[in-house]
């Protein structure tokens, strides 16, 4: 029994607490939201797992914050952003600008949707965070889980954790978030309006879009160069059309590990309790709570402020937009551009909105990484 008892003292269950308990039923739900809900399964699934890894007592010696561990050279990374502008070159590659370019006057509706990091930022301030914290805090209103990591791994790495796993979370939920506060800020005529067809982009328009682009956005905002870079160079080599098995390779299985590997690293960094000089700097924390509250706030605020400018700029436009498609002005490519698709094809099954969509949904994503470089640039000096 002495030997029995000397055994169980060494496992997890003999150091079992509630809070791990907590982290763990959390990890599940993300499991069971990705699998049952298809809410961004590639997303949830290997974050939900990491949550469960990354809080089994007793294996605190194996996880991402001990040295030299497995874990902690693959969340290296993440500490040091390395996974963020890999993912964006795989989103670049398997991007098409076309719309964007066909009709330009859509990458407003892409900015305006940042107001929700602003708007973010300044909650944050008046909710204790300090200066730096707000900043990192601030990008979740974007709604793009790469450029959060990467910010926060900047300005605030002790928040990463909760910023990560709140963006991503509200990625997951945008089917969720989004059509209520659509439907709430539009009338049905509007909801059924007809957008033209985009004109036919050249090849050489397409080619030298992520060239322009990159020289333009980098030099507003320097410090996102590594994010704007990797983004339209991925895209260039999708459009030169002489580098189709590298951009089959950034699109594909690159950007595919990355996400493995970046989503169970996030995960994993949710230690429900994680003592450091004394203090708990795990995830169960009112910081946590606060940010989550943040979150969903920057979220609604990026939304409704994406639908709100489509409707002003109808009042100076002769071909209406649908003001729907201002909600995918957040980063979350391509979920949001399908939520305001689906919404269109509820009250007119002939409207095909997808295409217009995502004009401001890929503008969002350049707009997402300005602002990180901008806040990046003032806050990180």
């Amino acid at each position: 029994m002495t030997e029995f008892l000397h055994f169980f003292g060494t496992t997890g269950l003999a150091q079992l607490q509630i809070p791990y308990l907590i982290m763990i039923i959390i990890g599940s739900i993300f499991i069971y939201l990705g699998i049952t809900k298809h809410y961004e399964p590639l997303l949830l699934i290997p974050i939900g797992f990491g949550v469960i890894l990354g809080n089994l007592p007793g294996t605190e010696i194996y996880g991402v914050y001990s040295t030299g561990s497995v874990m902690n050279q693959l969340y290296t990374g993440v500490k040091f952003g390395l996974y963020p502008p890999l993912i964006f070159l795989g989103i670049g590659a398997m991007t098409d600008f076309s719309t964007l370019i066909a009709n330009p006057k859509l990458i407003l509706l892409g900015a305006a949707a940042q107001f929700g990091i602003f708007a973010t930022f300044i909650g944050s301030l008046l909710l204790g965070f300090n200066v730096l914290e707000s900043g990192a805090i601030g990008i979740i209103g974007g709604a793009d889980g790469p450029t959060s990591i990467f910010l926060s791994t900047k300005l605030a790495p002790h928040l990463l954790g909760p910023i990560a796993i709140a963006a991503y979370s509200y990625m997951a939920l945008v089917p969720v978030i989004q059509p209520p506060i659509i439907k709430l800020l539009t009338t049905k005529k509007e909801r059924l309006i007809r957008m033209k067809t985009s004109r036919i982009v050249k090849k050489r328009e397409k080619i030298l879009f992520p060239i322009i682009a990159a020289l333009v956005t980098i030099l507003i905002a320097p410090g996102a160069s590594s994010l704007l870079g990797m983004l339209f160079f991925g895209n260039l080599l999708k459009e030169s059309g002489v580098t189709e098995r590298l951009a089959r390779t950034a699109s594909n299985s690159l950007i595919d590990i990355i996400t493995i590997v970046l989503g169970l690293c996030v995960g994993a960094s949710t230690q429900a309790i994680r003592m450091v000089n004394g203090v708990n700097m795990g995830f169960l924390t009112a910081s946590s709570i606060k940010i989550f509250a943040l979150g969903a706030f920057s979220f609604a605020i990026a939304t409704a402020t994406g639908v709100i400018f489509a409707k002003v700029m109808n009042l100076f436009l002769k071909d209406k937009l649908n003001p729907m498609i201002g909600a995918s002005g957040v980063s979350a490519v391509p979920d949001s551009a399908r939520v305001v698709h689906a919404m269109g094809q509820k009250y007119d099954r002939s409207n095909f909105l997808l295409m217009h969509a995502m004009a401001p949904n890929v503008a969002g994503v350049i707009g997402s990484a300005v602002a990180a470089g901008v806040l990046l640039g003032i806050l990180g000096n």
